[in-house]
């Protein structure tokens, strides 16, 4: 089963995003290579897959606010880290997330 196949399988549930970090430049334009310990965590990221969303205390349903595909921009901490085939995912609520970016 390929790595695109088991992260299509998971479904994140209620108000969860299974979101992937961009990765940070591991060269600068000049061609230096940047060490691993020296690169920034990047706080952007985009978004795999997203549950149905949350019921409010009068049991209306509220969706989530993000699609599949969206670029976000994803607070300094937290998420729930998930790895598969030695590749690391975060699962964050939809309120966590602190903005998306409109291309």
């Amino acid at each position: 089963m390929s790595v695109a196949t088991k992260v299509k399988n998971i479904i994140p549930l209620l108000d969860r995003v299974l979101v992937q970090r961009i990765k940070p430049e591991q060269k600068t334009s000049t061609g230096i290579y940047i060490p691993e310990k020296a690169q920034e965590t990047p706080n952007q990221g985009h978004v795999l897959a997203v549950g149905k969303g949350m019921q409010n205390k009068d049991g209306k349903h509220i969706p989530t606010q993000l699609q599949v595909g969206d670029k976000i921009i994803l607070p300094s901490y937290g998420g729930t880290p998930v790895k598969i085939a030695h590749e690391e995912y975060l699962l964050f609520r939809d309120s966590e997330i602190l903005a998306k970016v409109a291309e």
